[in-house]
């Protein structure tokens, strides 16, 4: 890779998906290995460097699963809520031979690795014995579920029937009090019943406090105190419930699961010249596929030919449908607007941009917010608590204060009721998940709750110039040739020692010289100079183009003078030096701002958050680019020097650093949280703990304020639980409400928390832009 001076070094290629070459298939592996090594080096040994995860989190990431030996995955049915998720994890992770194991909501996948092949059907059959039903990966899916009423009728038939049998027996009651009593005794038991065969289940496979237990305790309580209404109310209420978070639960994976369906299952390949329908699954990399206008891509893929416009809304949030030229990338899931058009696949199966995305959220799941730890832990122990000291309040009184056994045990069982953690559980989570599904819609992607709680904290934004303010495609502006050498002979003699190079001044500068139809002479010897420029012998002489401030000759005090001025202008200069004595010429470049570059820094500003630019430019050019956006800078900074920068401001304030590329990672690691430009690219998307995939500068305020307000409805949440716990704790001790108001609390509290964290998927940003 070339290196020109300090710019060079700390600049990057731009992550457009239709780039291609050094961003493709080495891409991942390369960020990897400058996370492990930013680590192994110190770069990211502040104590401020925490980029918004946990070491915790790393044990459960779908990631790891697999190094540890076989893996195995499910599509887990029928779960309604977090907690599910959690019971099904315990089971499994029981099960002799699973090495471990991680249930994700919001894709509802199992995933385990496991230290030899015959333990799948220990697994399958422990998912059975919780409850909960499951599908293969080579499974058929599954008929199409009613619509309409009668699907209505199927999802409620257990409470459509329990609500009946209770309406006969109220109705009854006047005339055959007996059979109504035993026609809600009949009732409850047989509602009862399942129930209580899952808690049972669940208490085998290591969830003995589950709201299963609670419920059939409370309702055979119920009975044994002669309370069949009651009774009957309580499991009526509960079942009510349970449809209620599991309609909270498929709206809040309703994201996901559109996202999963943009993919088409067939798709028309082109073979010897004819159109052949195959399923999607098929294809591979370097098939031509053909599209028609309406259609979605099956796969990631190039445009063959013409230029043609795609709809990528659905995976960027963009809407406005983009034109992509012959060579350009498309990602699966786009949808092709204008004509008929044929596209090479370049992604492999599993491996679309889609897939990749899924992959991230399922990742997400995995890194939990510093709070929703917490709250796992808390609930860990509550409610054997919570069950203790209801054992307390039913036996303290009647044993040692002579109190009657039918009141206190009465009691008692309405505060197990009301001490159930499910509303307090799923407050964090729901609110988290409904945060990360509403910045995918908008475009961005934030990996899982530590890191939206951190971007909420954010205090200073700190932005990479080239490729990140910038649009990171630089264009040769100025050409001076001194000595009398010809234009021309002095580009193909730079162009010589810059082919091959991937950064954008190289590319920029070669493209110039093709355009120009000058023959590119051969090169030999060529080597980067580290944090100054390149060198390279053509023709039998040495030529170095080089950063002016890394200049070892004298020059006169009009290049000088040329330089600087070119420098105010914010470009950036080399100069080209021959045999180490003699400058021959200079060359500028100078990149061109985003649009919304300025926009952007208004925004956050209007937030209260500090900006800066960091940036390898010379200050002459960071401050011509600054003036004009109105930001702060730190010029002349080499990728080290953007490290200990940013690990100085971190010590005073959460800091989130903003990058496009494999040289940003170091300081994207030291600061609070770091956030990739890129289109959704795979370098993007594993650099940082979030992305901004459509490239739009401007929506990164909106980020900020999603996952402020996804806080705000955390803590809304979390006072809602157990404010309405606290409430009918104390009027069920005190005799006031019984236990079907008990269940209306739990009910209704996770209810309530649920829908209020369902109002973040139609947030709408109110920042100034």
């Amino acid at each position: 890779m070339c290196t020109k001076h300090q710019a060079c070094r700390s600049e990057k290629v731009a992550l457009n998906p239709s780039q291609t070459g050094s961003c493709s298939s080495p891409s991942i592996t390369s960020i990897k290995q400058a996370d492990v090594s930013a680590v192994e080096t110190g770069c990211c040994s502040s104590t401020s460097c925490s980029s918004g995860g946990d070491p915790s989190d790393e044990e459960s990431d779908p990631k790891l699963l697999s190094t540890n030996g076989l893996t195995h995955s499910w599509k887990i049915d029928g779960m309604d809520c977090p907690s599910c998720a959690r019971k099904i994890e315990t089971a499994v992770n029981k099960v002799e031979g699973v090495v471990d194991a991680k249930v994700l909501f919001a894709t509802e996948k199992l995933i385990i690795s496991a230290n030899h092949s015959g333990v799948a059907s220990l697994v399958e059959q422990a998912i059975l014995d919780t409850g909960f039903t499951f599908q293969t990966p080579t499974s058929t899916p599954k008929a199409a579920k009613p619509t309409g009423w009668k699907s209505v009728v199927v999802q409620n038939s257990k409470i459509i029937a329990i609500a009946s049998a209770m309406a006969v027996a109220a109705i009854i009651s006047p005339i055959f009090p007996l059979v109504s009593e035993w026609m809600f005794i009949f009732t409850c038991l047989a509602g009862l019943y399942p129930i209580g065969r899952k808690a049972i289940a669940l208490a085998r496979s290591g969830t003995p406090f589950a709201i299963e237990t609670l419920m059939s305790v409370a309702a055979i309580g119920a009975l044994y105190l002669g309370e069949t209404v009651e009774a009957a109310m309580v499991l009526l209420l509960f079942l009510i419930g349970e449809q209620l978070e599991a309609f909270a639960a498929s709206k809040a994976r309703s994201g996901v699961q559109a996202l999963m369906e943009l993919v088409p299952e067939n798709a028309i390949k082109i073979v010897d010249g004819q159109r052949i329908e195959v399923s999607a699954s098929e294809l591979q990399p370097g098939d031509i596929i053909e599209v028609s206008p309406g259609s979605r891509l099956p796969a990631d893929g190039r445009l063959n030919e013409g230029v043609a416009s795609f709809d990528e809304s659905a995976l960027t949030g963009e809407s406005v449908p983009v034109d992509r030229a012959e060579g350009e990338g498309v990602m699966a899931g786009a949808v092709v607007v204008d004509r008929v058009v044929r596209l090479t696949i370049t992604s492999k199966q599993g491996e679309n941009a889609i897939d990749r995305i899924l992959h991230l959220i399922e990742e997400a799941e995995s890194r939990k917010a510093p709070l929703e730890r917490f709250l796992d832990k808390f609930s860990r122990w509550y409610t054997p608590l919570m069950m203790v000291v209801s054992l307390l309040v039913i036996v303290v009184p009647p044993m040692f204060f002579s109190q009657p056994w039918e009141t206190w045990v009465y009691r008692g069982l309405a505060l197990l009721l009301i001490a159930c953690p499910c509303a307090l559980v799923i407050s964090t989570p729901a609110a988290i998940t409904s945060g990360l599904a509403a910045a995918a819609s908008r475009g961005a992607l934030i990996k899982g709750g530590a890191a939206l709680e951190q971007l909420g904290k954010v205090q200073t934004v700190a932005f990479d110039k080239t490729g990140t303010l910038t649009q990171g495609k630089p264009e040769v502006t100025d050409l001076v040739a001194l000595q009398g050498w010809d234009d021309s002979e002095l580009l193909a003699k730079v162009a010589a020692i810059e082919v091959g190079s991937s950064h954008p001044l190289a590319v920029s500068l070669v493209n110039r010289a093709k355009q120009l139809n000058i023959a590119i002479p051969e090169a030999d010897d060529k080597q980067a100079l580290v944090g100054s420029g390149v060198t390279g012998v053509v023709d039998g002489v040495r030529y170095h183009v080089i950063a002016p401030s890394k200049l070892s000759i004298a020059i006169s005090s009009d290049l000088e003078q040329q330089i600087q001025q070119l420098e105010d202008s914010g470009k950036t200069v080399v100069v080209v030096v021959e045999e180490e004595q003699t400058p021959i010429g200079i060359v500028a470049w100078q990149d061109t701002l985003r649009e919304d570059s300025a926009q952007a820094i208004e925004a956050l500003k209007s937030l209260g958050i500090n900006a800066v630019m960091l940036t390898g430019d010379n200050p002459r050019s960071a401050q011509a680019i600054s003036s004009m956006i109105g930001i702060d800078f730190k010029a002349s900074l080499l990728p080290q020097d953007k490290v200990n920068y940013v690990e100085q401001l971190s010590q005073h304030a959460n800091v989130a650093m903003v990058g496009d590329g494999i040289n940003d990672a170091p300081a994207m690691k030291a600061s609070s949280i770091g956030i990739a430009m890129g289109g959704g690219t795979d370098v993007a998307l594993e650099t940082a703990d979030a992305a901004i995939t459509h490239n739009r500068l401007v929506e990164l305020a909106g980020m900020i304020e999603l996952s402020r307000a996804t806080l705000t409805n955390i803590r809304q949440n979390i006072t809602l639980a157990l404010g309405l716990k606290g409430v009918f704790l104390v009027t069920s001790l005190l005799g006031i409400t019984g236990l079907w108001v008990a269940v209306l609390a739990d009910s209704g509290a996770t209810a309530i928390v649920t829908l209020n964290a369902l109002r973040l998927l139609k947030f709408k940003s109110q920042s100034k832009v």
